[in-house]
């Protein structure tokens, strides 16, 4: 079985509901993203995939939806205030935990076609939460 990975770095805010913590509160992080995408066999040029594939799509996207915005609940009651404030935001369905943004990483990853094993999000440089599909 082959690996690769990418690292991505990127800024982004939050604040996580029903959360008795620090982190009730808005706040951000220096975030980075290692997504690994694995493949049997390996193709023509001798590669899983091409890592300028992953950053023209995913690295993209992420700079495009995440990057340097608020990423919240979109039941947040925040929500109304900041967006008549013009604040970019990303609206999630689920409390934007570390663990709920690596799985919005990966399921977009996967949904482009990516075959993605695990979306890795470091919130900080000790702490990181997985999701593997």
């Amino acid at each position: 079985m082959y690996l690769v990975t990418r690292e991505i770095d990127f800024c982004y805010g939050h604040r996580l509901l029903n959360y008795d913590g620090k982190c009730r509160h808005l706040h951000g992080h220096n975030g980075r993203v290692v997504i690994t995408l694995q493949s049997e066999t390996l193709d023509h040029r001798g590669m899983v995939i091409d890592f300028s594939d992953i950053k023209n799509v995913v690295s993209r996207w992420i700079d495009e939806q995440l990057d340097h915005r608020m990423i919240l609940c979109k039941d947040d009651p925040v929500v109304p205030l900041l967006e008549d404030l013009g604040e970019p935001l990303h609206l999630i369905d689920a409390n934007p935990t570390a663990e709920n943004i690596a799985k919005l990483i990966f399921e977009y990853s996967r949904e482009k076609g990516f075959p993605v094993v695990e979306a890795r999000l470091w919130e900080t440089p000790r702490c990181s939460a997985t999701y593997r599909g």
